[in-house]
């Protein structure tokens, strides 16, 4: 399970988890979308907007 948060708060690209990924001798076999988390509650709290956008997947990653 592989969230995309970090992303939305600007910590790395896909492109550097790609890169990550591939370093590790590891690649992308496939991969599926579960949907958008339940986003918090609250307006105020300085996350929230990335918690809102924030969507979680499923990745299977096999050896290159």
């Amino acid at each position: 399970m592989l969230s995309d948060i970090a992303e939305h708060l600007g910590l790395r690209t896909r492109a550097e988890l790609l890169a990550a990924i591939a370093a590790a001798g590891l690649k992308v076999v496939d991969g599926r979308r579960s949907g958008r988390n339940i986003p918090a509650s609250d307006m105020t709290d300085p996350l929230h907007a990335a918690r809102a956008a924030e969507l979680t997947s499923l990745w299977r990653l096999a050896v290159r």
